[in-house]
Parts: structure tokens; sequence; C-alpha cells
């Protein structure tokens, strides 16, 4: 590991100059990923500002029902916390299915949406990756791809971002808190991520200084959300394919629908396409499959991982089966 600077900061403030100043600054806060890259030499800062401390730990309601998590938030507490629980299920469904209990108790919910691919040859740096070294090329193409992406991808890069919290969190339609020099502003969660274009190595919007400070939620949407994710083993596997739901019936006719796809690209994937041809449809196993068909039909799979499209039709179809259904139980027995 190469040797690097530490500081803790005390404040928002101090912590986002000091970052601002120094190029080869990084921020710290859980350390559950950057700790475990610059043990890979994949990441090599040379100023770790520690921000694990600041008072960023709240989960406070806003005005109008909305929600605010602070960005040091542990991803355990934001998981079992009881308005989480029982107005934004899907949510706590996607921290449960994330890791193990150790890593939950370090991660933030700050640190998790920055986290970066597990691409395995982003990790070794005796390969080359585009992500890591600007065109030096991408040989997940033509090597080993099985978990990489079929949505998004571009001839630079096939890699997928991890989160599970983020691809709930896009399908609720959070928005990230962001402060940097120049003051504070808020990106949607949808548009935090970057496909990767001609620019794989552009995680997201996030510039040079700016910290997250918080994720806000609007109110909870009407309907029931779930979160389900599909993976190679049930303990603590990134997800093949994952689905984020949200969904609205009445009367058997879905009145509003929110989608996303983790597993599937390089940022969760907000199913937009799907959620227009759900909208005013029957709440039936056939429209839900239709549906899913319509927003895969922009997948392009590599050679080793088409298995992706039918995986993840078959999740998004389940889901939002059981959530319609769920419409129909009394609520003793949700």
């Amino acid at each position: 590991m190469k040797p690097f600077g530490y500081v803790r900061a005390d404040d928002v403030d101090t912590a986002i100059a000091t970052v601002a100043t120094e190029p080869g600054a990084r921020f710290l806060g859980g350390g559950t990923n950057l700790v475990d890259l610059m043990k890979l030499g994949v990441e090599r800062p040379e100023l770790l500002v520690d921000v694990s401390r600041l008072p960023l730990t709240g989960i406070d309601p806003l005005r109008d029902g909305r929600w605010r998590i602070g960005a040091n938030v542990r991803n355990s507490d934001l998981a079992a916390h009881p308005v989480i629980r029982s107005r934004f299920p899907a949510l706590s469904q996607a921290l449960l299915a994330g890791a193990s209990g150790q890593l939950r108790n370090a991660a933030t919910t700050g640190g998790n949406l920055l986290q970066r691919t597990r691409c395995l040859y982003f990790q070794d740096v005796s390969k080359p990756c585009n992500k890591r070294s600007p065109g030096s090329g991408c040989p997940a193409r033509e090597g080993v791809h099985r978990d990489l992406a079929i949505l998004g991808h571009s001839e630079h890069c096939v890699a997928t971002h991890p989160s599970d919290l983020a691809v709930a969190l896009a399908a609720l339609d959070a928005s990230v808190v962001l402060r940097g020099p120049d003051g504070e502003r808020r990106v949607p969660l949808t548009e935090f991520h970057r496909l990767p274009a001609d620019l794989p190595e552009r995680d997201t919007v996030i510039a040079h200084g700016e910290l997250v400070t918080a994720v806000e939620l609007p109110a909870p949407p009407p309907g029931h959300s779930a979160y389900r994710k599909a993976r190679d083993r049930a303990s603590y596997a990134f997800a093949l394919a994952s689905v984020a739901a949200v969904l609205d019936v009445r009367e058997g006719v879905v009145r509003e629908a929110r989608l996303a796809f983790g597993g599937l690209a390089a940022k969760p994937w907000r199913a937009r396409v799907a959620e227009q041809a759900l909208r005013g449809a029957p709440a039936t196993e056939d429209s839900f499959r239709r549906a899913a068909e319509a927003e895969l039909a922009a997948a392009r799979p590599l050679r080793d991982n088409g298995f992706k499209v039918p995986l993840a039709r078959n999740l998004a179809t389940q889901v939002l089966t059981s959530l319609a259904d769920a419409h129909h139980q009394p609520p003793s027995a949700r």
C-alpha cells in the first residue's frame, strides 16, 4: 500500500476545504470499499480526510412527509429503523440483502453510493482497465464478463455498479445532497451515477471536494414496495440481477409503478419504459412480464451474460406480482 497522510475532520466545512485544495485527497467514511481498493493498489490517495465522526447520522422527518438520511448513518441502523422498515420496506430489504452484519455495521449511506465496481479487471492492477487507467482497454468484453452489464455499456466499459441500496433509492425517487466549496446542491439518485460512454473512469457526477452529506426521500408513495435480488449464493454475494419496485393498484388496474434494476448496468437502471407500459394496465402477471420485456429490449448482452435478460424479466415479474397480490390481502396478513 502506498504511504498516505491522514487527518480527522472536525466539521463539514473543514473537511470539504481540505479535500478541495488537495488533488490527491479523498474522504474516508466507513472504509469498507476504499480501504480494500487501497490494499489492492487500485486507489492510491495521498491524503485521507476522515469524515466518519461528523454529525451526519440523523434519520429525520422533513416537511410534506419527506425524510432525510445522514451520510454517516450506518447501513445496519438504517435497515432497522422502524419508519424505514414500515414505510420504505424496499430500502430496508435492499440493505439487508447487501452485505454481512459486520459490514453493515461499518458501511455508511454515503459510502455505499460511492462504492466502485467489483469487475475483476478493475480490481487487478496487472490487467488493463479503462475505468482504472483510461485508454488502456476493456479486456472484460472478450474475457470474464458473466456478472457484468447488459444495459447502457459502451465499448470502453461493461462494469456494473454493486450497490443494493442505490437500486432501492432509485425506485423511491431519492435525491443525493452534495456540499462542496460552492455550496449545496441536490442531485436525483437516478442522475447521480453515470453510464460509461467515453469516460468510464467517472462513476458519478460528484466533483472533487464535494461531500455527500445526506440522502432525501420523498414522502412514501402509495402502494407497496419490495426489493429482491438474484445471486450465485444466498449469503452476501453481489447481484446478478436485482429489482426494486413500487406498485399502486386500484380495482385491478395499475395506478402507479416505479421499477429499478440492479446488476445490469453501471448505475441503477430506472425502468422508465416498463413503468410507462404498466400505468393503466391490468395488474396481471402477463402485463408485468410484457412490461419487463419492453424495458429489456434495449439489452445488449455479451457472449456469456445473455442469461441476465430472462433472469431480470422473471425477477421483475415475480416482484410485481407479489406486490399486486399484497393489495388483496387484509392488513393483518401483510
